[in-house]
């Protein structure tokens, strides 16, 4: 079993940044894909980032390209969204997930991921 716990959500203006961490435990996250989704109120949640098991393969959902970047450091088992130019459309709640399934693309869809942190909210002021 795997446990992730989301920080550094905010309250930030338009044009900012923030940093995001998910730290894993219980079991060690260096063989699974791990995704970033964010969930608006009243809207779906959707796929915003994924890294595949080493770092060697990067998605972006289109509206972020050039702004976030997701990383990962399997030592600390810890993966990071570092959000820039944030927009007040990026607001919402920021989940961390984990895929056990390495061995298949990185997905975008929710029910592919296995594991799911408890989000951290993120609020862009305009």
């Amino acid at each position: 079993q795997v446990q992730l716990v989301e920080s550094g959500g905010g309250l930030v203006q338009a044009g900012g940044s923030l940093r995001l961490s998910c730290v894993a435990s219980g079991r060690t996250i260096s063989t699974y894909h791990m995704g970033w989704f964010r969930q608006a109120p009243g809207k779906e949640r959707e796929f915003v980032a994924g890294v595949n098991w080493n770092g060697g393969l990067i998605y972006y959902e289109d509206s972020v390209k050039g702004r976030f970047t997701i990383s990962r450091d399997n030592a600390k088992n810890t993966v990071y969204l570092q959000m820039n130019s944030l927009h007040p459309e990026d607001t919402a709640v920021y989940y961390c997930a984990a895929d056990v399934d390495s061995w298949t693309d990185i997905s975008r869809r929710t029910l592919h991921y296995d594991y799911w942190g408890q989000g951290t909210q993120v609020t862009v002021s305009s």
